[in-house]
């Protein structure tokens, strides 16, 4: 016997269990599956939808699932940038910089891109510079590998033919083949590398920030000249970012578990 759909809340209730649904599904949601997990009317659940991808908040994928729109990307942004463990998460970047004496930021993914929502930047004169907001491409970034590596083997397959694979720089893999086995070593290792793979004389290497789930949050990264660092020896102060991933994971952590509390 079927459940009857409850009926309760607000449209506005409503409206934030779809956004927080969507957001959280590990695959796209049709609108009717989206009903089915909330218990509410169907055509209540396909009328909010309509609104709120016509407001940018919400966008329907290639296979018809309901993914978060360029609106609901931004927002999630700036609570990021905004939140009020700003200060803390700066000082952990700060005081990683400092130790490793090259600049060290998070990246988030962002569609087919990595986004840098968070740096600090080295002191050097010598610096690349790559501000916060900086779109980044996946398959020859550290950050950008970390992230693909963190996907189920049907996501991957499903991104992987999408990417553009140019060549940005000496060592950019630009064979498919080539990467998927790359992708199978940074999974393996938890360790996102970039030889001059993105740009010509740099070098970066990322670990995970996971959330409370395990999985993928941000990437925490670091990049340097080669001309002052090599990638041995940018490679030797990986401990250093896996202890700061850790915090930033308490960090982090502590936020949801007040936020769940409230």
């Amino acid at each position: 016997m079927r459940s009857t759909p409850r009926e309760k809340g607000s449209s506005i209730t409503r409206v934030l269990e779809i956004i927080e649904a969507v957001a959280a599904a590990k695959e796209p949601l049709s609108p009717t599956a989206l009903a089915e997990r909330l218990e509410i009317p169907k055509a209540s659940a396909h009328r909010l939808v309509q609104t709120l991808e016509k407001e940018g908040f919400l966008q329907f994928g290639l296979r018809g699932g309901l993914l978060p729109g360029e609106r609901l990307h931004v927002a999630a942004l700036n609570i990021l940038r905004s939140s009020r463990h700003k200060a803390l998460r700066q000082a952990i970047l700060r005081q990683l910089s400092e130790a490793i004496g090259e600049t060290c930021g998070l990246a988030i993914p962002d569609g087919l891109d990595m986004l840098y929502f968070d740096r600090v930047q080295t002191n050097w004169p010598l610096q690349i510079n790559l501000p916060i907001g900086s779109h980044t491409p996946l398959w020859c970034t550290a950050s950008g590998k970390l992230y693909l590596a963190s996907l189920s083997p049907e996501q991957l397959e499903r991104v992987l033919p999408r990417l553009p694979l140019q060549r940005m720089a000496r060592n950019t893999l630009t064979d498919l083949s080539a990467l998927r086995d790359d992708l199978a070593r940074v999974r393996e290792e938890q360790l996102g590398t970039d030889c001059e793979e993105f740009i010509d004389g740099m070098v970066a290497c990322a670990v995970p920030v996971r959330d409370a789930d395990g999985e993928l949050l941000a990437c925490l990264f670091s990049h340097a000249p080669v001309i002052r660092c090599s990638m041995a020896q940018l490679l030797e102060f990986v401990p250093r970012l896996r202890a700061a991933a850790d915090e930033l994971e308490a960090v982090l952590g502590s936020a949801a578990a007040l936020d769940e509390q409230r």
